[in-house]
């Protein structure tokens, strides 16, 4: 990353990032606690059950356990900010479409603090672009990575 400031923005939102897990972790944890068997049978949470009991094991929706493939990162910058702005708006749709489901406000209420967040993130990744772009020669800056040609559209 050649520009500070840009440092300093995504520093910020990767240690925000790392709290919204928690906090999905704690909503996981606090709605799992106390299920009995028979709901965990009723409710479909009996695979998971038998891999991870109760235990927060972040996997998708549809089974897919996390992985370090969803950090997308190509170490040019432009791109990677474009890839930064597009997995917050895939987290705002989750987030969205969670709201749809959820009732109990102890789950929505967190739920739509993350989903601003994730909108807030949004606009600082395109101010982190901004920046990055008003660095480099505007009729050019998709030719270079600046971290590897180091004379290309400095201004």
């Amino acid at each position: 990353m050649p520009y500070g400031e840009v440092k300093g923005l995504l520093t910020d939102i990767g240690t925000e990032e790392l709290a919204h897990f928690e906090m999905i972790s704690a909503i996981l944890y606090q709605l799992t606690k106390d299920l009995s068997i028979e709901e965990i049978k009723a409710s479909g949470f009996d695979t998971y059950f038998v891999d991870h009991t109760t235990g927060i094991y972040p996997v998708a929706a549809s089974g897919t356990p996390f992985t370090a493939a969803y950090f997308q990162s190509k170490g040019d910058i432009i791109t990677d900010l474009h890839e930064d702005m597009a997995a917050e708006q895939k987290a705002r749709t989750t987030y969205d479409n969670i709201l749809r489901f959820a009732d109990d406000p102890d789950v929505r209420d967190p739920i739509k603090f993350l989903r601003e967040r994730e909108i807030v993130h949004y606009q600082r990744f395109g101010e982190a672009l901004r920046i990055t772009q008003d660095k480099l020669d505007s009729k050019n800056f998709y030719a270079c990575n600046p971290v590897f040609d180091k004379k290309c559209g400095r201004k």
